[in-house]
């Protein structure tokens, strides 16, 4: 499984649909804020890359709305039909 960095914290990389996955971007783009998360998950509809943080329900930061187990149904129920996606997951 392939590994990145971005802003100093180290992720493998889960699903990469397509080789959408741009660190400069994401560097620019992943701020303090998803720390927390275990998981990001990006998706680019209309040109466009959208971000959203999930993680494992031993997270003390878990609840119903960021539940990792549900990466599927946001996908398929949040996002554009057919969108090119990525997921990575922070190494711990």
């Amino acid at each position: 499984m392939k590994s990145i960095k971005i802003n100093d914290i180290n992720y493998k990389v889960i699903k990469d649909d397509s080789g959408i996955i741009n660190v400069e971007e994401l560097n620019e783009l992943i701020t303090d804020y998803f720390t927390p998360y275990d998981y990001i998950v990006g998706d680019i509809a209309y040109s466009h890359l959208r971000l959203k943080g999930f993680n494992n329900k031993d997270n003390p930061g878990f609840n119903k709305i960021n539940d990792y187990t549900k990466v599927d149904d946001y996908i398929k129920n949040k996002c554009a039909y057919g969108c090119k996606f990525f997921i990575i997951e922070k190494e711990k």
